[in-house]
């Protein structure tokens, strides 16, 4: 059985990792200290841009640091809100359909993001994903610490994760497919024997054609 790798941001719903998470920060116990949270992590906002630049994970660090304090009840009993509000108004109409193609051809269908895993399981539940390959808080006496569990999903990274779960489930990576909206994601595409590009930016819709990689546009949520 052969497996589809779907990158989230940008290929399955335009949002990215910054909107849900300002979300969580705004939506505190109390005004004040979403207020704290916010200027906070405005104050890091220089630093993300820079690692937005160089590198993936160190970008994904920064800002999930941004939930330190929260607790794990608070994060779970959020998720539900912050994925109704954020993510799934967010989908590409067209990105379901492409899903349940993959599902109707036998595929396992497995979302691969720098997302949250409490995020990642709603999305997968409701596109109908059969796995799912994200970041996870480190929480310690209930509470996050505002670090990542290692593996950090990001970059090149990605590729390795893919390799592992492949291996683990069976997949003969050469009859997979993966898609992606976004150049840094070609270590993931390239590990695949059947890549395409989804919504891609400049670069990636470049090594496309090149390549003779299929390209795909979903159309944007006009809501």
């Amino acid at each position: 059985m052969a497996a589809s790798y779907f990158d989230v941001d940008g290929t399955l719903i335009r949002t990215n990792l910054v909107h849900p998470t300002l979300y969580y920060l705004m939506h505190q116990r109390s005004p004040m200290r979403s207020l704290q949270k916010l200027a906070r992590a405005a104050w890091k906002t220089p630093q993300m841009l820079m690692a937005e630049l160089q590198d993936r994970r160190m970008f994904n660090e920064i800002l999930f640091s941004s939930y330190e304090g929260i607790s794990r009840d608070r994060l779970h009993v959020l998720a539900d809100d912050a994925f109704d509000t954020i993510m799934k108004k967010a989908l590409y109409p067209a990105a379901r359909d492409l899903v349940a193609r993959c599902r109707d051809e036998g595929h396992d269908v497995v979302l691969v993001s720098g997302a949250l895993d409490f995020l990642m399981t709603r999305l997968a539940d409701h596109l109908g994903a059969t796995h799912v390959i994200a970041n996870r808080l480190e929480i310690k006496d209930g509470y996050a610490t505002g670090r990542l569990l290692r593996p950090v999903v990001a970059g090149p990274e990605k590729a390795r994760l893919i390799r592992e779960h492949a291996r683990e489930h069976g997949h003969d990576l050469d009859e997979c497919f993966a898609y992606s909206d976004s150049y840094s994601d070609v270590p993931m595409l390239s590990v695949v024997g059947h890549p395409a590009a989804v919504n891609p930016d400049g670069k990636l819709a470049r090594l496309a054609r090149t390549y003779g990689w299929p390209v795909l546009t979903l159309e944007k949520n006009v809501n």
